[in-house]
């Protein structure tokens, strides 16, 4: 059994029934390739706090979703892709990222594309426990990403390297946040180390699944140049790609 710990870009420079109540980073293993990962917290257990994993389980979707901590020259290739395979995406961006590239950043919203909320400076939420230090990491890059768009910033969050408490979970949700983990991602984060095309189809083809939750990060080189055939070869095999706001009972606040 292969188990994938949880795990984000750094900046330049069996399951249990509940989710856990001290801080962790979220993990997943994959007891069955083609089959739905089991994640350290259940489908129902974040549930209760508007908090995801995996989608729509009964079809052939996938959600596609990047995060972005800096601007390494690859994000709009990705677009490119993404707009010649008519696939929505979630964008989890930090504040460097709307700072230094803003015209990236509306490109996004123009093209239909979620940008989520991904903090600010990017910090390890899960030791924040006072709710208004927590809140100003969303509220600061909320209120940048509409300073440089015009528009609301959805209300999709995923947690820095995908460290997490019940508190950070429930702190989120009173926000009116849903929190967003994924269900898939491989070792794409590393910029002096990419994987291989090779490798990365090796991981991301045969436990490709209904409902999955795809995290990529938008730094990669190898992402951007495998992009293209990569969801071409989900396509081929039955998929179709579908935005955060179809998540089941997920209420979009995206204009």
């Amino acid at each position: 059994m292969l188990y994938l710990k949880g795990r984000s870009q750094s900046l330049p420079a069996a399951a249990p029934a509940v989710v856990p109540a001290s801080a962790d980073n979220w993990g997943l293993s994959f007891p069955k390739e083609g089959n739905s990962p089991v994640g350290n917290a259940t489908v129902a257990g974040l549930s209760q706090y508007d908090a995801y994993y995996l989608g729509d389980t009964g079809k052939k979707v996938i959600y596609l979703t990047f995060d972005c901590g800096y601007e390494n020259g690859y994000t709009e290739k990705i677009l490119d892709t993404l707009k010649k395979h008519n696939a929505p995406a979630a964008f989890f961006v930090v504040g460097n990222m709307i700072k230094t590239a803003p015209d990236i950043i509306r490109r996004m919203a123009a093209e239909g594309h979620i940008v989520g909320n991904h903090t600010y400076h990017h910090p390890d939420m899960s030791a924040i426990s006072d709710q208004a230090a927590f809140k100003k990491e969303l509220d600061d890059l909320s209120a940048l990403y509409q300073e440089t768009t015009g528009q609301p910033l959805p209300m999709f969050y995923r947690p820095p390297q995908g460290k997490y408490s019940t508190e950070n979970l429930k702190q989120a949700q009173a926000l009116g946040y849903k929190t967003v983990f994924w269900s898939l991602a491989y070792v794409d984060w590393y910029v002096d180390n990419q994987p291989t095309p090779e490798q990365a189809y090796g991981k991301l083809l045969p436990r490709i699944h209904s409902g999955a939750i795809v995290l990529l990060h938008s730094t990669s080189k190898t992402n951007a140049d495998i992009l293209d055939e990569l969801l071409t070869k989900w396509e081929a095999m039955g998929y179709t790609f579908a935005s955060l706001t179809e998540l089941p009972d997920a209420v979009s606040s995206a204009v």
